[in-house]
């Protein structure tokens, strides 16, 4: 469950989205992920966590299909292979470079806030954010070197699988029962630390 903090800070830019979107300026967005791509190289990916309208639309339906009792399909496993993301990521990046190079307005961002939107209404959150998403490609590169990120103490971790289960991203790893998050892929959402009863989860 967000805290309120966090669900006022995604309703915010949200809504800076829309309006930009609706008034034609969508492309400012893009200087506002730039600095989320800079700021990954120190805090990880907290633009998915925190900023990205993708994941705050994505975050309502999941708890709609939860309040409604919709189950959904599993992630289909063709759709895991890395090729498959890399090759959405060209198509991302040919999309933009040909809105920049014709100047005509290609609506790049809307088109994929959509793509990431409607998946969700049929399979889990993790397609998306782990799979496909073009811009976590992107912020997946800085994250992996970040000095601040979540982590599990070691000490305090019982092995129960909650964060693992919660996490919409799939970036809980067990290797030899032991239980880590893939900083790289994680998108400092802190589902993982407030679901962990022991409280073994912090970013740090």
């Amino acid at each position: 469950m967000k805290n309120k903090l966090q669900l006022a800070v995604q309703v915010i830019f949200l809504v800076l989205f829309l309006v930009l979107v609706g008034t034609g300026r969508v492309q400012l967005w893009m200087g506002l992920f730039l600095l989320g791509v800079v700021l990954a190289l120190l805090l990880s990916r907290i633009y998915c966590g925190w900023i990205c309208p993708i994941n705050t639309v994505m975050n309502a339906v999941t708890w709609i299909k939860k309040i409604l009792g919709i189950k959904g399909q599993k992630t289909p496993q063709a759709l895991t292979r890395p090729w498959v993301r890399y090759l959405v990521f060209a198509l991302f990046a040919a999309t933009f470079a040909a809105s920049m190079i014709t100047g005509q307005q290609i609506p790049v961002l809307p088109m994929f806030f959509a793509i990431g939107v409607i998946l969700t209404f049929f399979f889990p959150e993790a397609l998306w954010h782990r799979y496909l998403c073009p811009y976590g490609t992107i912020l997946a590169l800085p994250a992996a070197t970040a000095k601040y990120t979540m982590n599990i103490d070691q000490g305090k971790c019982t092995s129960c699988a909650i964060c693992k289960k919660v996490c919409p991203a799939d970036t809980v790893e067990v290797n030899d029962k032991k239980y880590t998050i893939n900083k790289k892929e994680c998108l400092v959402c802190l589902d993982c630390s407030s679901s962990c009863k022991e409280v073994a989860i912090s970013y740090s």
